[in-house]
């Protein structure tokens, strides 16, 4: 296993993927050959407006976001926290991160000459990667969460993530020590209990799993689970004032151009599905693997989603890092929730 700040280990929306010596893997029956750094693909140059400021020696950076409202990072996952008279608020506590949220608490408490006592940590939805350090704060801590996200961690049993006690349905303002946050949920997008955390009086909105900002979404739009919600979602958030984005993942700060090019990025993604699955001719598939059904199904969506994801990865190529990574696979489900959730392009036989 890798060490050191440059670790990397993530997953959006899922559990992390630590990196691991290689081994040969069983696949339809033979031996793979153990990946090499020599045989791995290459990838378009990361844009430098996508990077963000150097983690310390530790692996973590933290910064002001402004006033008390602080984000912490480990270049790939985010957190935040504010600082108040009455204690620390915590904003979900990603494993990666791990002791180091507390490290980054203690860093500021110093420096300001406050507390560096978590009092209260927020959920931004169920998830490992988001809240899988968060029984490193024991159980004096008050967790705060959607109703859903409550339901969804009982169901899961992990003695990791405990399940908030203070839980809420539409919208909830959390007031600790004179400070305010507005809690809201908007229906589902990327899980079904993932929520928007507005900071009114510090201009940020915190919003995790949507936009990467200056990065595309990896696999399947962040693993969206609701592709019409997560596509939605953006639009909602802009609905709000704000200056800053706390996105959950990467090593920057976002802001409100980077919303509107994912937006954009998306947008681009559905129109090209859209003209893609009127265009590709199934038949050579199915004339090609005949009773073997899902081998054809398997030639023509991946022939769609190629032929879709081709000029955008172009047109975003040096603009959006890994534009040439994810496109791919986020197309597939975007055009998998055209065909199945809005039902463009559904045939009834005559």
């Amino acid at each position: 296993m890798t060490s050191g700040p440059n670790r990397r280990s993530f997953l959006a929306g899922g559990a992390a993927i630590m990196a691991v010596p290689a081994v040969a893997t069983v696949a339809g029956g033979a031996l793979a050959a153990p990946a090499s750094a020599d045989t791995l693909p290459d990838y378009a140059p990361i844009p430098p407006s996508a990077l963000g400021p150097a983690v310390n020696a530790q692996g973590y950076y933290v910064a002001r976001v402004k006033r008390n409202l602080y984000w912490v990072t480990d270049g790939t996952y985010q957190s935040a926290f504010l600082t108040t008279r009455d204690g620390v608020v915590l904003f979900d506590a990603p494993p990666t991160i791990g002791h180091n949220l507390q490290r980054a608490v203690n860093q500021i408490a110093a420096a300001d000459g406050v507390s560096n006592t978590v009092t209260h940590l927020v959920y931004s939805h169920h998830h490992a990667d988001h809240a899988g350090a968060s029984s490193l704060f024991g159980g004096n801590v008050v967790r705060v969460g959607h109703e859903e996200t409550r339901r969804l961690l009982l169901r899961d049993n992990d003695p990791t993530r405990p399940a908030p006690e203070v839980t809420f349905q539409d919208r909830y303002t959390l007031d600790v020590g004179g400070e305010r946050v507005q809690l809201a949920w908007h229906g589902s997008n990327h899980s079904p209990d993932s929520i928007y955390i507005h900071f009114p009086d510090h201009d940020t909105l915190m919003l995790v799993d949507i936009v990467n900002s200056g990065w595309v979404p990896i696999y399947n739009l962040n693993l969206g689970e609701d592709v019409p919600g997560y596509i939605a979602a953006p639009t909602t958030a802009l609905s709000y004032p704000w200056k800053h984005l706390i996105g959950g993942h990467v090593g920057r700060l976002g802001n409100r151009d980077d919303v509107g090019l994912h937006q954009q990025y998306v947008a681009d993604i559905a129109a090209s599905a859209r003209t893609a699955l009127g265009t590709v001719d199934p038949t050579p598939y199915f004339q090609k693997y005949g009773d073997n059904v899902w081998a054809a199904v398997k030639g023509y969506l991946d022939a769609v989603a190629d032929s879709a994801a081709a000029p955008v990865i172009a047109k975003y190529a040096g603009v959006l890092a890994a534009a040439d990574v994810f496109t791919t696979s986020t197309t597939f489900w975007v055009l998998e929730s055209i065909r199945l959730d809005l039902g463009f392009g559904s045939q009834v036989h005559p």
